[in-house]
Protein backbone atom coordinates (compact mmCIF):
# COMPACT_ATOMS: atom_id res chain seq x y z
CA UNK A 1 0.00 0.00 0.00
CA UNK A 2 1.16 3.53 -0.72
CA UNK A 3 2.61 5.36 2.27
CA UNK A 4 0.77 8.37 3.66
CA UNK A 5 -2.57 7.49 2.01
CA UNK A 6 -5.68 5.57 3.02
CA UNK A 7 -6.23 4.41 -0.57
CA UNK A 8 -5.34 0.69 -0.54
CA UNK A 9 -3.43 0.59 -3.83
CA UNK A 10 -0.47 -1.77 -4.17
CA UNK A 11 -0.02 -2.14 -7.93
CA UNK A 12 -0.39 0.11 -10.93
CA UNK A 13 -3.47 2.28 -11.50
CA UNK A 14 -4.18 2.75 -15.21
CA UNK A 15 -6.30 5.81 -15.98
CA UNK A 16 -7.91 5.53 -19.41
CA UNK A 17 -8.91 9.10 -20.25
CA UNK A 18 -7.72 12.20 -18.37
CA UNK A 19 -10.52 14.60 -19.31
CA UNK A 20 -12.48 16.71 -16.83
CA UNK A 21 -13.57 13.81 -14.64
CA UNK A 22 -10.44 11.71 -15.04
CA UNK A 23 -8.27 14.79 -14.49
CA UNK A 24 -10.20 15.72 -11.35
CA UNK A 25 -9.68 12.22 -9.97
CA UNK A 26 -5.99 12.30 -10.87
CA UNK A 27 -5.53 15.51 -8.88
CA UNK A 28 -7.48 14.04 -5.97
CA UNK A 29 -5.37 10.87 -5.92
CA UNK A 30 -2.12 12.79 -5.88
CA UNK A 31 -3.41 15.02 -3.08
CA UNK A 32 -4.44 11.88 -1.16
CA UNK A 33 -0.88 10.63 -1.31
CA UNK A 34 -0.86 8.09 -4.13
CA UNK A 35 2.61 7.94 -5.61
CA UNK A 36 2.84 9.26 -9.17
CA UNK A 37 4.95 6.20 -9.97
CA UNK A 38 1.90 4.01 -9.39
CA UNK A 39 -0.19 5.86 -11.99
CA UNK A 40 -0.21 5.29 -15.74
CA UNK A 41 -2.31 7.43 -18.08
CA UNK A 42 -3.56 6.70 -21.57
CA UNK A 43 -4.89 9.80 -23.29
CA UNK A 44 -3.90 11.01 -26.76
CA UNK A 45 -4.46 14.69 -25.99
CA UNK A 46 -4.70 15.68 -22.30
CA UNK A 47 -5.54 19.31 -21.54
CA UNK A 48 -2.71 21.78 -20.98
CA UNK A 49 -3.41 21.77 -17.23
CA UNK A 50 -3.31 17.98 -16.95
CA UNK A 51 -0.33 17.76 -19.29
CA UNK A 52 1.59 20.09 -16.96
CA UNK A 53 0.58 17.99 -13.96
CA UNK A 54 1.68 14.81 -15.72
CA UNK A 55 5.00 16.42 -16.61
CA UNK A 56 5.58 17.93 -13.16
CA UNK A 57 4.80 14.65 -11.38
CA UNK A 58 6.63 12.54 -13.99
CA UNK A 59 3.58 10.34 -14.50
CA UNK A 60 3.85 7.73 -17.24
CA UNK A 61 1.81 8.82 -20.28
CA UNK A 62 0.86 6.44 -23.10
CA UNK A 63 3.63 3.87 -22.52
CA UNK A 64 3.87 0.60 -24.44
CA UNK A 65 1.19 -1.62 -22.88
CA UNK A 66 3.55 -4.58 -22.93
CA UNK A 67 5.95 -2.73 -20.62
CA UNK A 68 3.52 -2.51 -17.71
CA UNK A 69 3.78 -4.75 -14.67
CA UNK A 70 1.42 -5.47 -11.76
CA UNK A 71 -1.63 -3.57 -13.06
CA UNK A 72 -4.12 -3.62 -10.18
CA UNK A 73 -6.91 -1.47 -11.55
CA UNK A 74 -8.01 0.12 -14.82
CA UNK A 75 -10.27 3.14 -14.46
CA UNK A 76 -12.13 3.79 -17.71
CA UNK A 77 -12.97 7.49 -17.92
CA UNK A 78 -13.34 8.09 -21.64
CA UNK A 79 -16.57 9.15 -23.35
CA UNK A 80 -18.98 6.23 -24.00
CA UNK A 81 -18.87 6.69 -27.77
CA UNK A 82 -15.12 6.03 -27.92
CA UNK A 83 -14.96 3.45 -25.14
CA UNK A 84 -14.62 0.42 -27.43
CA UNK A 85 -11.72 1.85 -29.42
CA UNK A 86 -10.01 3.08 -26.24
CA UNK A 87 -10.36 -0.31 -24.54
CA UNK A 88 -8.88 -2.03 -27.59
CA UNK A 89 -5.57 -0.28 -26.94
CA UNK A 90 -5.25 -1.74 -23.42
CA UNK A 91 -6.91 -5.16 -23.79
CA UNK A 92 -3.56 -6.96 -23.39
CA UNK A 93 -3.67 -5.81 -19.76
CA UNK A 94 -6.44 -8.31 -19.02
CA UNK A 95 -3.68 -10.86 -18.43
CA UNK A 96 -2.96 -8.94 -15.21
CA UNK A 97 -6.54 -9.69 -14.03
CA UNK A 98 -7.09 -6.07 -12.93
CA UNK A 99 -10.21 -4.59 -11.41
CA UNK A 100 -12.11 -2.71 -14.13
CA UNK A 101 -13.82 0.46 -12.85
CA UNK A 102 -15.94 2.37 -15.36
CA UNK A 103 -17.38 5.86 -14.96
CA UNK A 104 -18.94 5.89 -18.46
CA UNK A 105 -22.71 6.33 -18.70
CA UNK A 106 -24.61 3.70 -20.68
CA UNK A 107 -21.81 1.11 -20.63
CA UNK A 108 -22.94 -2.02 -18.82
CA UNK A 109 -21.01 -4.57 -16.80
CA UNK A 110 -21.88 -7.15 -19.47
CA UNK A 111 -20.20 -4.97 -22.08
CA UNK A 112 -16.96 -4.94 -20.12
CA UNK A 113 -17.25 -8.69 -19.46
CA UNK A 114 -17.42 -9.20 -23.23
CA UNK A 115 -14.09 -7.40 -23.54
CA UNK A 116 -12.23 -8.64 -20.46
CA UNK A 117 -13.88 -12.01 -19.85
CA UNK A 118 -16.65 -13.41 -17.70
CA UNK A 119 -14.20 -13.91 -14.85
CA UNK A 120 -13.16 -10.23 -14.78
CA UNK A 121 -13.88 -8.10 -11.71
CA UNK A 122 -15.92 -5.13 -12.93
CA UNK A 123 -17.52 -2.14 -11.22
CA UNK A 124 -19.85 0.22 -13.02
CA UNK A 125 -20.22 3.69 -11.56
CA UNK A 126 -22.13 6.89 -12.30
CA UNK A 127 -20.59 10.15 -11.05
CA UNK A 128 -22.11 13.56 -11.78
CA UNK A 129 -20.63 16.82 -13.01
CA UNK A 130 -19.99 18.42 -9.57
CA UNK A 131 -17.44 15.62 -9.21
CA UNK A 132 -15.15 17.76 -11.37
CA UNK A 133 -14.73 20.07 -8.34
CA UNK A 134 -14.79 17.30 -5.72
CA UNK A 135 -18.42 17.93 -4.79
CA UNK A 136 -20.12 15.08 -6.62
CA UNK A 137 -21.80 11.84 -5.73
CA UNK A 138 -21.05 8.51 -7.39
CA UNK A 139 -23.14 5.34 -7.28
CA UNK A 140 -21.39 2.02 -7.87
CA UNK A 141 -22.50 -1.50 -8.71
CA UNK A 142 -20.23 -4.55 -8.96
CA UNK A 143 -20.37 -7.97 -10.55
CA UNK A 144 -19.94 -11.15 -8.50
CA UNK A 145 -16.20 -11.31 -9.19
CA UNK A 146 -15.38 -8.15 -7.22
CA UNK A 147 -13.86 -8.82 -3.81
CA UNK A 148 -14.43 -6.78 -0.66
CA UNK A 149 -10.90 -5.39 -0.96
CA UNK A 150 -11.56 -4.30 -4.54
CA UNK A 151 -14.79 -2.58 -3.50
CA UNK A 152 -12.84 -0.77 -0.80
CA UNK A 153 -10.23 0.32 -3.35
CA UNK A 154 -12.83 1.57 -5.82
CA UNK A 155 -14.71 3.48 -3.13
CA UNK A 156 -11.50 5.09 -1.88
CA UNK A 157 -10.48 6.17 -5.38
CA UNK A 158 -13.91 7.61 -6.17
CA UNK A 159 -14.06 9.39 -2.82
CA UNK A 160 -11.51 11.81 -4.25
CA UNK A 161 -14.36 13.43 -6.25
CA UNK A 162 -17.13 13.35 -3.63
CA UNK A 163 -19.51 10.97 -1.89
CA UNK A 164 -19.80 7.30 -2.89
CA UNK A 165 -22.91 5.13 -2.51
CA UNK A 166 -23.51 1.51 -3.45
CA UNK A 167 -26.58 0.14 -5.23
CA UNK A 168 -27.52 -3.49 -4.74
CA UNK A 169 -28.32 -4.20 -8.37
CA UNK A 170 -26.96 -2.80 -11.63
CA UNK A 171 -30.52 -2.23 -12.87
CA UNK A 172 -30.75 0.67 -10.39
CA UNK A 173 -27.90 2.48 -12.14
CA UNK A 174 -30.30 3.80 -14.79
CA UNK A 175 -32.46 5.44 -12.12
CA UNK A 176 -29.32 6.88 -10.53
CA UNK A 177 -28.41 8.30 -13.93
CA UNK A 178 -31.87 9.85 -14.25
CA UNK A 179 -31.67 11.41 -10.78
CA UNK A 180 -28.11 12.39 -9.82
CA UNK A 181 -26.30 11.81 -13.10
CA UNK A 182 -28.55 14.15 -15.06
CA UNK A 183 -29.72 16.06 -11.97
CA UNK A 184 -27.20 18.90 -12.09
CA UNK A 185 -28.61 19.98 -15.46
CA UNK A 186 -32.08 20.14 -13.89
CA UNK A 187 -30.71 22.38 -11.14
CA UNK A 188 -28.98 24.60 -13.70
CA UNK A 189 -32.26 24.95 -15.58
CA UNK A 190 -34.13 25.71 -12.36
CA UNK A 191 -31.59 28.50 -11.83
CA UNK A 192 -32.40 29.85 -15.29
CA UNK A 193 -36.13 29.65 -14.54
CA UNK A 194 -35.77 31.49 -11.23
CA UNK A 195 -33.76 34.24 -12.93
CA UNK A 196 -36.35 34.55 -15.71
CA UNK A 197 -39.14 34.73 -13.13
CA UNK A 198 -37.26 37.54 -11.35
CA UNK A 199 -36.89 39.43 -14.65
CA UNK A 200 -40.63 39.02 -15.24
CA UNK A 201 -41.19 40.75 -11.88
CA UNK A 202 -39.05 43.72 -12.90
CA UNK A 203 -35.53 42.80 -11.79
CA UNK A 204 -32.44 43.61 -13.83
CA UNK A 205 -31.30 40.42 -15.67
CA UNK A 206 -27.81 40.35 -14.13
CA UNK A 207 -29.21 40.93 -10.66
CA UNK A 208 -31.86 38.25 -11.17
CA UNK A 209 -29.24 35.70 -12.22
CA UNK A 210 -26.96 36.62 -9.30
CA UNK A 211 -29.84 36.13 -6.88
CA UNK A 212 -30.85 32.82 -8.47
CA UNK A 213 -27.31 31.41 -8.50
CA UNK A 214 -26.63 32.38 -4.89
CA UNK A 215 -29.99 31.02 -3.77
CA UNK A 216 -29.47 27.61 -5.41
CA UNK A 217 -25.86 27.19 -4.29
CA UNK A 218 -26.57 28.50 -0.79
CA UNK A 219 -29.56 26.22 -0.28
CA UNK A 220 -27.49 23.23 -1.41
CA UNK A 221 -24.66 24.14 0.93
CA UNK A 222 -27.12 24.55 3.82
CA UNK A 223 -28.51 21.06 3.26
CA UNK A 224 -25.05 19.52 3.05
CA UNK A 225 -23.45 21.33 5.96
CA UNK A 226 -26.33 20.99 8.42
CA UNK A 227 -27.39 17.48 7.48
CA UNK A 228 -31.00 18.52 8.05
CA UNK A 229 -33.42 16.89 5.64
CA UNK A 230 -34.90 18.99 2.85
CA UNK A 231 -38.50 18.78 4.07
CA UNK A 232 -37.55 20.11 7.52
CA UNK A 233 -35.54 22.97 6.03
CA UNK A 234 -38.49 23.86 3.81
CA UNK A 235 -40.87 23.91 6.74
CA UNK A 236 -38.44 25.99 8.80
CA UNK A 237 -38.49 28.84 6.28
CA UNK A 238 -42.23 28.72 5.57
CA UNK A 239 -44.28 31.07 7.72
CA UNK A 240 -48.07 30.49 7.70
CA UNK A 241 -49.68 32.65 5.03
CA UNK A 242 -46.33 34.30 4.27
CA UNK A 243 -44.55 34.88 0.97
CA UNK A 244 -42.86 31.46 0.84
CA UNK A 245 -46.18 29.84 1.70
CA UNK A 246 -47.80 31.57 -1.25
CA UNK A 247 -45.09 30.40 -3.65
CA UNK A 248 -45.10 26.84 -2.34
CA UNK A 249 -48.86 26.63 -2.83
CA UNK A 250 -48.13 26.82 -6.55
CA UNK A 251 -45.17 24.42 -6.55
CA UNK A 252 -46.88 21.86 -4.32
CA UNK A 253 -50.21 21.79 -6.13
CA UNK A 254 -51.35 18.49 -7.63
CA UNK A 255 -50.13 19.68 -11.04
CA UNK A 256 -47.07 21.44 -9.60
CA UNK A 257 -43.40 20.58 -9.41
CA UNK A 258 -43.48 16.99 -8.07
CA UNK A 259 -45.24 15.34 -11.05
CA UNK A 260 -43.07 17.33 -13.44
CA UNK A 261 -39.85 16.22 -11.72
CA UNK A 262 -41.08 12.62 -11.67
CA UNK A 263 -41.69 12.75 -15.43
CA UNK A 264 -38.26 14.31 -15.91
CA UNK A 265 -36.36 11.65 -13.99
CA UNK A 266 -38.41 8.89 -15.62
CA UNK A 267 -37.57 10.18 -19.10
CA UNK A 268 -33.85 10.29 -18.30
CA UNK A 269 -33.96 6.85 -16.67
CA UNK A 270 -35.66 5.31 -19.70
CA UNK A 271 -33.15 6.92 -22.04
CA UNK A 272 -30.31 5.49 -19.94
CA UNK A 273 -31.84 2.02 -20.35
CA UNK A 274 -32.08 2.54 -24.10
CA UNK A 275 -28.42 3.57 -24.33
CA UNK A 276 -27.34 0.62 -22.19
CA UNK A 277 -29.17 -1.83 -24.43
Amino acid sequence: MNKHTNIPLDGKLVLLGAGKMGGAMLQGWLEAGISASNIVIYDPAPSDEIARLIDDQKISLNPDVASLENVEIILAAVKPQIMESALATILPLKSHHPLILSIAAGKTIAGFEAAFGKDAAIIRSIPNTPSAIGQGITAISANANVSDDQMQLASALLSSIGEVVTVADESQIDAVTGLSGSGPAYVFYLTECLAKAGIDQGLDPDLAMSLARATISGAGALMKQTGIDAATLRKNVTSPNGTTFAGLNVLMADDGLQPLVSKTVKAATERSRELAS
